[in-house]
């Protein structure tokens, strides 16, 4: 069953092996904020409590940044990775415009399962208990690539408007690069779209 959990150690395994399946930047992951976003043994516990750390309003951020609650998307028994989300408290002007309140993606070799539907309708509802009225979500798609890839994005584009209720507009934006700050995103040939109607519940 999909489930959202905190970033925990004892997921690092199959963490570990989900970052490997991911080729560049990893929506929801907030992998972006680390020069090197380490998975091993050794590097994990940072990362885990750095990423923990943006969820506390106690925690100092620079004036472009807002608090975010990192999930991870989860399946089976034992627990396996499967997927990150990301829940921002509030919305920047850029987020407003590009990021949204919520950020996700599956690893390679657990989409079409319908894990990003069912993770979307859970954080929508977190959202609700954050006192987000309304909570904004965009996604990124492209048309020049094909095969599985393709089809992995399409799926990903029709999961908002399955799991919200909500309909979508789009604009061209491009996937952000790891390490490369939100702001520095520039326009190029592929697609966002938004929902602005999906509603907490």
């Amino acid at each position: 069953m999909t489930n959202l959990v905190r970033p925990d150690l004892r997921l690092r395994a199959s963490w570990a092996e989900a970052v490997a399946e991911f080729d560049g930047h990893m929506d929801g992951s907030g992998d972006w904020e680390f020069d090197v976003f380490d998975a091993s043994a050794e590097g994990a516990p940072a990362v885990i409590a750095t990423l923990l750390a943006r969820a506390d309003p106690a925690t100092v951020l620079p004036d472009d940044r807002v608090h975010c609650t990192y999930y991870w998307i989860t399946d089976g028994e034992p627990e396996e990775f499967v997927g990150y989300l990301a829940l921002r408290h509030s919305l920047s002007p850029w987020l407003l415009e590009e990021g949204g309140h919520i950020g996700y993606s599956v690893r390679p070799s657990r989409r079409r399962e319908g894990h990003a539907t069912r993770a979307l309708a859970l954080a929508v509802r977190r959202a609700g208990e954050l006192g987000i009225e309304r909570a904004l979500v965009t996604w990124t798609t492209t048309t020049s690539r094909r095969g599985a890839r393709s089809s992995a994005v399409a799926a990903s584009t029709r999961t908002p408007a399955t799991a919200s209720g909500g309909t979508g507009s789009t604009r061209p934006s491009r996937p952000r690069k790891r390490n490369e700050p939100p702001e520095s995103r520039a326009s190029d040939g592929s697609i966002s779209g938004e929902i602005r109607d999906s509603r907490p519940r």
